[in-house]
């Protein structure tokens, strides 16, 4: 038999310009979330949900400020439009929140769904929380909501096989216009 470490070497310049039926999307700007730090399990600046707020709201990515809770864009979105809606107090569970977070999380999700439906027109949404690490959550030691708006055919090869997701709007201009959408006290 022979052994892998038998076979002779191919030389690795006889594949440049070959085509291989697969087309490239680059993206660059995934290696931020690939390799960077993770989000710090304590409440302050190495928490994302934390520090937004303190941020200017372009900086911060924040589409709206309530009393008790916030939007934010998710700056590593499933979908063009994908916000977060998070409370400012640093809590993990669902349970955590007091009843006056809670009325406004609900609140601030249904806005969110409204405003998403106004300016982009989607054709369904996911909402989804993901409570503890082992389910999922990226940042488990603060509750946030993800609201995501969904379309037809959304859901192609990219993500599946490439782990990659092709969104047709920059994060900026989804937020300004989900900001220019959003309804103030008087609406």
């Amino acid at each position: 038999m022979t052994e892998p470490h038998d076979l002779p070497l191919e030389d690795e310049r006889s594949f440049a310009g070959v085509p291989d039926g697969f087309d490239r999307l680059w993206t660059p700007h995934r290696m931020a979330y690939v390799t960077g730090e993770r989000p710090s399990e304590d409440a302050g600046d190495g928490c994302p949900f934390c520090s937004a707020p303190g941020k200017e709201d372009a900086e911060g990515l924040v589409v709206h400020r309530g009393e008790t809770c916030f939007v934010v864009m998710n700056l590593f979105p499933y979908n063009a439009g994908h916000v977060l809606v998070c409370p400012y107090r640093h809590v993990s569970l669902y349970i955590d929140l007091t009843d006056e977070e809670t009325a406004e999380f609900t609140a601030l999700t249904k806005t969110a769904i409204r405003v998403l439906q106004a300016t982009s027109n989607p054709h369904g949404f996911n909402l989804g929380m993901n409570q503890g690490a082992v389910a999922g959550a990226g940042v488990a030691a603060h509750l946030h909501q993800h609201v995501i708006p969904r379309w037809g055919g959304d859901m192609n090869f990219l993500p599946i096989i490439a782990q990659t997701k092709a969104l047709p709007i920059l994060l900026e201009d989804a937020r300004a216009a989900l900001v220019a959408a959003w309804p103030t006290d008087g609406d």
